[in-house]
């Protein structure tokens, strides 16, 4: 399994970029949010991927963090959502609107990216509600990004196998580091389901919160997540 790329752009499109590792050109099939995202060509990249293997068909799907990356093999899992319909799912939403979505059961959000249908939309939200709010406390953790050109030396090739992968970008936390906004949430879910909240009404009483207030931080996030699900009367 190949969990992480680093390289030069070649050439860029819509829905995917040709890395050159190592004289090696790498086609990485990608959403149109991280296309739009990536350097111009002849700059370095490093992407999380995710390789589909068939009899007659080899694709690497590639992701900026292990969040979105983690998304896709959840979404692929519901039946009917192909890699290319992911991809459009999280080109039209992100990793954090897609978390926000599903744990708010909004599935008109999912149902704008292209491709999906009311019914899949609704499937995708039913089968996944009770897995958002697991990522969600770990979304902090899981934005680091895939660092610059690096991930082996100078004689290695940039491109990392497997679980190690996960660990591949740790020099790169200091520059770029998790986003705010889901290290905030993750920070408040995990301090609600230390209270005892259940995971699910937890991340529903965070996201409601951070829908209304996106820049408030951990403490914030808690106060008013509290108070949201104090009893009523």
């Amino acid at each position: 399994m190949i969990g992480r790329i680093a390289g030069i752009i070649l050439h860029r499109a819509r829905d995917q970029v040709l890395i050159d590792v190592r004289g090696v050109g790498y086609i990485v099939h990608v959403s149109e949010r991280t296309a739009a995202g990536l350097p111009p060509a002849g700059q370095a990249v490093a992407l999380y991927t995710d390789l589909l293997v068939r009899e007659d068909l080899l694709q690497l799907f590639g992701f900026p963090t292990m969040l979105e990356k983690e998304w896709h093999r959840l979404l692929t899992s519901v039946q009917g959502v192909g890699a290319k319909v992911s991809l459009a799912i999280l080109g039209t939403l992100g990793a954090e609107g897609l978390s926000r979505a599903i744990t708010l059961g909004d599935w008109a959000s999912v149902r704008k990216a292209q491709g999906v249908g009311p019914k899949l939309a609704q499937r995708v939200v039913l089968e996944l509600k009770d897995k958002a709010p697991g990522i969600m406390a770990l979304g902090g953790d899981l934005t680091v990004d895939a660092g610059a050109l690096g991930g082996g030396d100078a004689a290695g090739p940039g491109i990392e196998h497997g679980p190690a992968a996960a660990e591949a970008s740790a020099s790169a936390r200091a520059s770029s580091g998790p986003a705010p906004s889901a290290r905030s949430a993750g920070d408040a879910l995990s301090a609600l389901t230390n209270l005892g909240y259940a995971q699910s009404e937890a991340a529903a009483a965070v996201f409601g919160v951070q829908a209304q207030e996106p820049d408030a931080d951990t403490a914030a996030l808690i106060r008013a997540a509290l108070r949201s699900l104090a009893p009523k009367g």
